[in-house]
């Protein structure tokens, strides 16, 4: 779970990948033979002696191009292996039953512990809510809108899922991570992706699409959901019933690798 919060406020939600790339330059030689290779020496005169031939120097041998400079080796972030990975995404209403739940809180961005009346939703859709910090309406006088929680400011009506700065989530950017383990504004990739939730190797093609991603710390989380050694990622909006269960990108990497990025 992350806590956000909107300014001042931290947000609550509980709950990837890119490579980098290297450039070089390379130089033109110039042909050493071709200053010397026009250099005729005109033919003897009848009856004389063959005039001798001017000495010509040897070109100087090139001195073999500078090596260019190994690399610095990236320094982990935290202890390499040892970083668990979790996911989280903005629910969808209408993906969603259960009896409907009335709803109350802030009815926009700048409240604490509101009581407004917010319209009622199915219960799993609320529930979701709770957990994963975000969802987008799509029934009623609020279709369209988002309602929103955080463990310190209660549920809300907003624009747009958001950051503890207030700022709009970024899918495949934002992540989350307790202040201590990361700093808010560090910039990381998933170099290694380890194993998944039950233990087995991360398939190659969800480990590649996290492994491409750069993830900014933007969130922090619900005090007692962090941890030493754990980052939550976000990854925008689901995309059908059952979302959690279906999806390859709702998942665990276990025994991860970070590197600065």
């Amino acid at each position: 779970m992350r806590a956000r919060a909107p300014q001042a406020v931290v947000l609550a939600l509980c709950a990837l990948v890119s490579g980098s790339v290297s450039g070089f330059v390379s130089g033109c030689g110039t042909d050493a033979e071709s200053a010397t290779r026009d250099r005729g020496v005109p033919p003897p005169t009848a009856g004389s002696a063959p005039a001798a031939s001017p000495a010509v120097s040897a070109p100087a041998s090139a001195s073999p191009p500078a090596s260019p400079p190994s690399p610095s080796p990236v320094r982990p972030l935290g202890r390499p292996g040892r970083w668990r990975i979790t996911a989280y995404y903005t629910a969808v209403e209408r993906f969603h039953g259960g009896r409907r739940k009335a709803v109350r809180g802030c009815p926009g961005l700048r409240c604490d512990d509101g009581d407004t009346p917010l319209g009622s939703y199915p219960e799993e859709f609320v529930e979701i809510v709770r957990t994963e910090g975000s969802g987008r309406i799509t029934s009623g006088p609020h279709r369209g809108r988002y309602l929103n929680w955080s463990h310190s400011v209660g549920f809300w009506l907003d624009d747009t899922p958001r950051d503890s700065a207030g700022r709009p989530l970024r899918p495949w950017r934002s992540a989350a991570a307790d202040r201590d383990v990361l700093a808010r504004g560090r910039r990381f990739v998933i170099a290694d992706c380890g194993r998944d939730g039950a233990g087995r190797p991360v398939s190659g093609e969800v480990c590649e699409r996290f492994r491409r991603a750069t993830w900014t710390v933007v969130d922090v989380f619900r005090p007692g959901y962090g941890g030493e050694h754990h980052a939550d990622v976000y990854i925008g909006e689901e995309t059908g019933p059952g979302f959690a269960r279906s999806t390859p990108w709702y998942t665990t990497l276990r025994d991860a690798t970070l590197h600065p990025a």
